[in-house]
């Protein structure tokens, strides 16, 4: 299952907001415009932007704020991935060098300082606090889950629950911001505008998890990084968690010694086949499935529209990726 559907839908506003990004990001400083180019250039799935464009539109928007707001978001975004990258010592995304390793961990850090400060540029451009009180909330929401999984790096007691909150923070709060942003534009009732932040939610919940699926059972090629990156940076993920919590001694003493010795590469193969023997891996794409499901349902109560029926598309495509 790829992503065509999505690019049919909203392609053209898709390529408004790239059109956005990229003069938002113009700066007078030569390094700036450097660093913004190769990661704009380095394109992504642009997934909180279309979230947004899909549910302003169903909502009916009729103003013209939803192209610069999905570049804020998408801005936001990318500047939590600089950040991440630096901390994670990561040397690809996306299939290419990271900022950091081409750049330096100081100019990629600073450059994600310059996204988030235009990013509040922008959204003061729109003149509504209401968009203020959301992504405010949601950048401190995201900062809060960064250093969670921070803490909780190569700790083998994290619980599910534990996992849930992290992700729910660092992952699932943009999407859900940007579901509330575009349903705000529209100025809608706000059961309607919870609707579509709760499928925001369970949306961005089912990418983590099969982001963290894929770690251990995608194809390097596919999702644009080295498979077991989680497992080298010492993340505490579902599927390990799960194979810790069900498997027996052989399986737990595997997985404890990769995490204790920072995920070495030859501890890569064992611990994968750690998750494929107590079925860790399929309980997680369960989970993956079981977040698409809630999304899914928290739209049963909006009108129909083309760009919900989109939405719905979008969420089983997130539980069935293999990217």
């Amino acid at each position: 299952m790829t992503l065509a559907f999505l690019h049919a839908a909203i392609g053209d506003d898709l390529k408004r907001v790239d059109a956005v990004l990229r003069g938002s990001l113009d700066s007078d400083v030569a390094l700036i415009r450097r660093i913004a180019d190769y990661i704009v250039g380095g394109g992504g799935k642009r997934l909180r932007p279309a979230l947004l464009l899909l549910v302003a539109r169903a909502c009916g928007d009729a103003g013209g704020h939803r192209y610069p707001l999905a570049a804020v978001v998408e801005m936001i975004h990318t500047a939590t991935l600089l950040h991440d990258d630096v901390v994670d010592e990561s040397s690809q995304r996306r299939g290419r060098a990271t900022a950091n390793a081409t750049f330096g961990n100081a100019a990629s850090v600073l450059v994600g300082d310059f996204l988030y400060s235009r990013a509040f540029q922008m959204m003061v451009g729109t003149g509504r606090m209401r968009v203020l009180e959301i992504l405010s909330e949601a950048t401190n929401v995201i900062a809060e889950g960064e250093v969670l999984q921070l803490m909780h790096a190569g700790d083998a007691t994290l619980t599910e629950d534990g996992y849930v909150e992290v992700i729910r923070r660092k992952t699932a709060k943009l999407f859900e911001a940007s579901a509330r942003l575009g349903a705000v534009l529209a100025d809608p009732d706000r059961v309607r505008e919870d609707a579509y932040a709760s499928y925001g939610m369970h949306l961005g919940s089912a990418f983590q998890i099969m982001d963290d699926v894929l770690d251990y059972t995608g194809e390097a090629g596919e999702i644009g990084k080295n498979l077991g990156d989680d497992l080298a940076e010492g993340k505490m993920t579902l599927p390990l968690i799960r194979a810790l919590a069900v498997g027996g001694d052989a399986e737990r003493t595997v997985i404890r010694h990769a995490i204790d010795g920072g995920g070495r590469l030859e501890d890569f193969a064992p611990v994968r086949a750690a998750l494929e023997r107590t079925g860790a891996i399929a309980y997680a794409r369960e989970r993956a499935a079981d977040e698409a499901r809630r999304a899914r349902d928290a739209l049963a109560g909006v009108d129909a529209h083309p760009d919900v029926a989109t939405l719905l598309q979008l969420a089983t495509f997130a539980a069935d990726r293999t990217y």
